[in-house]
């Protein structure tokens, strides 16, 4: 890269704040997958303005500019596989405005989603997404993959809660969108279009966010059961019956056994799978009632057993339980490819008797696991990337397990985002009529293809 540049950007930011060591560019040049690459240059802007002046230089000499926050992406949308800037926002980290009386909370896209959560809910407010990586995420990322968690089946995704924007475009005007009010149809819904699009359009620098009350009881159970298919099947039977839990989470038995090997947790690792339930609200007889009635339906629908977690502590332990699952992995394989499918809920069992298929050929681990109260799963592929035969398995095996969710009418993700990961399967979901609008979209905002080039699709 030109000395220029660097002084440009130096310029812009300040020299502390412009990092080149090759120490410093590996640590920028991967996220939460396998893949890596390598920026040229790591900037690190204090504000929405400098961001802006990055930007601008970026233009003027057509480099690419990759923005970042935590790194905790899992399908490569962050990683700088054409070098340029990596654009890393997490100075730009202060909440700005909690408005109790309007529930809203103004925010830097730099800020950690766990640290705005514990904010809010000081003054009796609810941020409900909650991503499994909540501690080591940031609000711009969740944003630009519109990621999820277990809380979506009662609650919905980040998008939901996205009302208004700061958005760096590609020649570095900066742009704002949505407010305060709660109903607006002025125009096109500029807030949607930025919410999951991978840094792709522009760079999301602040966010207006919805916030709801905080409630006031939760309760939640363990529901096991030695039939995957009986535990799939059960959370149809919860939401047909009239039931909205705020979680309702499945994970297969490698899970479990995984989770209890790194964890110890007292998980019974006899079963076939497991199901943790949620239920909440501000009438504590209302909750009880509702999680009486899902430990009632579980066993009707074939549970071995079924635990109410009898105190905070408990309650907390299922849930270290649910979200240490990703890591837990390491245990049982070298690597992992977490994929992320949703199918409608009716399609459950017959997803999770297509992956097991999908394993059982190519003789390769899927642990399953995931969202099933909103049919979201993350089958993760276990395997040895240092083993070229099980790295080509795993392309095949990645290829229908895809095809497998669309088959059944679902898509190809559901919290994770494209990045470059499941760009190739992307005409086959959408269309392309689909893609050739996205990409008329893409051209509009970024036409010099600078903002986060080659991923979500090639230009």
């Amino acid at each position: 890269m030109e000395n220029n540049l660097i002084k440009k950007l130096e310029q812009a930011v300040g020299k502390a704040y412009v990092l080149r060591t090759p120490e410093d560019l590996a640590v920028y040049g991967y996220d939460g997958t396998f893949a890596e690459g390598k920026p040229d240059v790591v900037v690190l802007p204090g504000s929405t303005e400098e961001v802006s002046k990055v930007v601008k230089i970026a233009a003027e000499t057509h480099t690419p500019v990759i923005a970042r926050g935590m790194g905790s992406g899992l399908a490569a949308a962050t990683v700088p596989f054409t070098g340029g800037i990596v654009l890393c926002i997490n100075r730009m980290n202060k909440i700005h405005e909690i408005d109790t009386e309007n529930a809203t909370v103004l925010v830097d896209a730099g800020v950690v989603t766990a640290d705005l959560q514990a904010a809010v809910e000081k003054l009796d407010l609810f941020y409900p997404p909650d991503p499994s990586s909540i501690r080591h995420s940031t609000i711009g990322g969740n944003i630009a993959c519109n990621a999820g968690g277990p809380r979506c089946l009662k609650y919905g995704v980040t998008g939901d809660y996205v009302m208004g924007l700061t958005v760096v475009l590609a020649d570095g005007q900066i742009l704002k969108t949505g407010g305060k009010p709660i109903k607006d149809v002025t125009g096109y819904d500029l807030n949607a279009l930025f919410t999951g699009s991978e840094g792709t359009l522009g760079i999301i620098t602040g966010a207006l966010l919805r916030l709801v009350a905080r409630p006031r009881f939760a309760k939640t159970a363990l529901a096991e059961f030695n039939s995957m298919m009986d535990a799939s099947r059960t959370v149809n039977n919860i939401i047909r019956a009239g039931i909205t839990p705020a979680s309702l989470e499945l994970m297969d038995q490698t899970a479990i056994v995984c989770i209890e090997e790194a964890m110890h947790l007292g998980l019974n690792t006899n079963v076939a799978a497991s199901i943790i339930l949620e239920t909440d609200g501000s009438d504590e007889a209302t909750v009880q009632r509702e999680i009486e009635a899902c430990a009632r339906i579980c066993k009707e629908s074939g549970a071995s057993s079924v635990n109410l977690a009898k105190n905070e502590t408990e309650r907390a332990g299922l849930w270290k339980a649910r979200r240490s699952m990703s890591p837990s992995l390491a245990r049982k394989a070298p690597n992992k490819l977490g994929e992320d499918i949703t199918v409608p809920r009716s399609a459950i069992p017959a997803v999770v008797s297509r992956l097991r298929e999908i394993s059982s050929q190519y003789g390769l681990p899927i642990v399953i696991f995931g969202h099933a109260g909103d049919g979201n799963l993350h089958p993760n592929i276990l395997f040895d990337k240092r083993e070229p035969d099980q790295w080509a398995r795993v392309e095949k095996m990645v290829a229908q397990v895809f095809q497998a969710s669309l088959d059944l009418g679902g898509t190809l993700s559901g919290e994770h985002g494209v990045g470059v990961l499941k760009r190739p399967y992307l005409e086959k979901a959408l269309g392309p009529v689909s893609i050739a609008v996205q990409r008329n979209i893409k051209q509009a905002l970024d036409p010099l293809n600078i903002l986060n080039p080659g991923k979500v699709f090639e230009m």
